[in-house]
């Protein structure tokens, strides 16, 4: 048995190691800085109460983006000159952001351990590769990321940190084979697991869904459908769940082996940049020759977001969140008792509040991170949850789940279609939201991404548009100048969240503009970028008269778009005649 010893090492703090939403992102060539990673994974330690690191169980894993097989060995190392007991690492350093959640609060290790916290290896939907992202985010015990009580002491930590602790003569470990490497340190044994990534969480999903009714679908000859991982995590899930489980033809999958620099592309799914899913399925520019399948869908590096797509139809990730609440109990197992409640990010629209609303069930609207959701979750609150940027879940796990969505969907389809799959016809995905807008009436919604802006810039942008509100008189005078067919401001606001949970109050979430109408604005500095600011404009219109809901989107958008853009002086503030992207 290989013996280690302890070596405490001396470092100096490095500036703006502060975690965001979702950890801590920056260029590989800023984690590549030695002592950089060592100090946020010192700081992390120190953070945490001495019985979640000392002969503690943590798992260590992720998105297999660059920089990850090397920032694993570092973790281990240092893990075990902090005293922990064992590491479980997912075969190749991979596991999704769900999967380590389910592996969090399902995994039971072979001596009955079970683990308390984890290091996950993603910069989510950044892209990855020597000159991209890296990040490093941790999750404690109930599976979802740390709170900001954690994440403000980590960020303390990295501004005073003078020494970390690494186990420096302890052997690389081979994570490409399922084996479990022991080892003895002064504090006792070590030991590094490396199980199988997929199994936990497939486990998980089959007692959730009916796989008997899906697969009944996929092996329906009229169903066709496209699952495309961008070369992300989700690519071994896909094998796993779709192909091995559910029978699917493996042709149905794009794109599904993992790759560091994700095939070079930005492992985003969103109408941008899943091109290639985008154009299978009937909603490229040009047309293609082959029908397009019934279904199709995308994930994003970790696996935690998802697109949904119906033949030449998209599904806005706001409805999705509703239609999956508006037919869980019917079509989903795990639902089969009820809702406990749903919860949406403040700038998702209103779709689920409409539901809510007409299914009695608690609603809340909550600042945008995952983490707020996992708070209503664990207080059994809260059972399906999402937000406008592609991500979906329920409180089966305290993180946002792609393939969970996916498979919610087909569960929905599946069910709309147990007596119909000898007719000629299948029930679509376009039909299920049609017949949804029809009933809850429709947002028309869409979301300005303008990214790396100028932070000076971006900041003085919304200080703006925080002065514009202490006159609500002023602010539809200028709005009336603009475009006089839009409704008046009843509103204007910055949300302030105060947990129901905890008490916690989180302030400056986003500024709001809410129309007479039920339309409303929202303007919001995203935390998620690398470098530079990206200022997201939310936009969105009510429409509940069934004889209007079949307008395209963009159109019915268009007066609200005009007054969101001059209102904000975008131009002015950042220089910018046109979004980086628009969802």
């Amino acid at each position: 048995m290989v013996v280690f010893a302890v070596t405490r090492k001396e470092t100096v703090p490095f500036e703006g190691q502060k975690p965001g939403t979702s950890g801590l992102r920056k260029k590989v060539t800023v984690f590549k800085q030695p002592n950089y990673l060592h100090n946020f994974v010192q700081s992390t330690f120190n953070a945490l109460p001495t019985d979640k690191v000392k002969g503690a169980t943590l798992v260590v894993s992720g998105d297999g983006r660059y920089f990850s097989k090397d920032a694993v060995q570092i973790i281990i190392k240092m893990a075990a000159a902090n005293g922990v007991r064992r590491v479980w690492v997912g075969q190749n350093s991979l596991l999704s952001t769900p999967a380590v959640s389910a592996v969090i609060r399902e995994r039971v290790g072979a001596d009955g351990s079970k683990a308390t916290g984890a290091f996950i290896l993603t910069a989510s939907h950044n892209p990855g590769g020597p000159h991209e992202d890296f990040g490093i985010k941790y999750n404690m015990e109930n599976g979802g990321p740390a709170p900001e009580a954690i994440t403000d002491k980590i960020y303390a930590n990295t501004k005073t940190l003078k020494e970390y602790f690494i186990a420096e003569d302890l052997p690389d470990i081979d994570i490409s084979v399922l084996s479990v490497s022991t080892f003895s340190g002064p504090e006792g044994p070590f030991d590094v697991d490396v199980f199988d990534s997929t199994t936990d969480y497939v486990k998980l999903m089959k007692s959730i869904f009916d796989f008997g009714s899906i697969q009944k679908l996929l092996s329906c000859p009229k169903f066709s459908f496209c699952y495309d991982a961008l070369h992300g995590v989700a690519g071994i899930y896909a094998k796993r769940i779709f192909v091995e489980e559910l029978g699917a033809n493996e042709s149905s999958l794009l794109n599904c082996t993992p790759k560091e620099d994700f095939g070079g592309g930005h492992p985003d799914p969103n109408l941008t940049y899943a091109k290639e899913l985008v154009a299978r399925m009937g909603l490229g520019k040009s047309s293609s020759q082959f029908e397009p399948p019934e279904f199709g869908a995308a994930a994003d590096g970790d696996a935690d977001r998802n697109m949904i797509l119906g033949k030449r139809f998209f599904v806005t990730p706001s409805d999705s969140v509703a239609i999956i609440a508006a037919n869980a109990v019917e079509a989903i197992p795990y639902f089969a008792s009820g809702l406990k409640g749903v919860a949406r990010s403040m700038p998702t629209s209103a779709a689920l509040d409409v539901v809510a609303k007409n299914l009695g069930l608690k609603f809340f609207e909550v600042p945008t991170g995952w983490k707020f959701f996992g708070n209503l979750m664990d207080a059994g609150l809260c059972s399906v949850c999402g937000e406008e940027s592609f991500g979906t879940g329920s409180d089966h796990i305290r993180e946002k789940d792609g393939i969970w969505a996916v498979l919610a969907w087909l569960s929905i389809l599946a069910f709309k279609n147990k007596d119909k799959l000898n007719d000629d016809k299948l029930v679509t995905v376009e039909d299920i939201v049609r017949k949804h807008w029809a009933t809850y009436g429709r947002h028309y919604y869409t979301r300005y991404d303008y990214e790396n802006v100028d932070a000076g810039a971006a900041k003085e942008l919304m200080a703006h548009l925080v002065n514009l509100q202490s006159s609500l008189s002023e602010v539809n005078r200028i709005i009336k100048e603009i475009r006089s067919d839009v409704s008046d401001v009843a509103q204007a606001d910055e949300f302030e969240y105060k947990d129901p949970v905890d008490g916690s109050v989180s302030k400056h979430q986003g500024i709001r503009y809410l129309f007479v109408d039920g339309s409303r604005l929202v303007f919001r500095l995203s935390g998620t970028g690398s470098e530079g600011a990206t200022i997201r404009v939310y936009i969105e219109q009510y429409e509940n008269d069934a004889t209007k809901t079949g307008r395209d989107s963009q159109e019915a958008l268009a007066p609200l778009v005009e007054v969101a853009i001059k209102l904000s002086k975008m131009k002015e503030f950042t220089g910018r005649s046109a979004p980086t992207v628009i969802t």
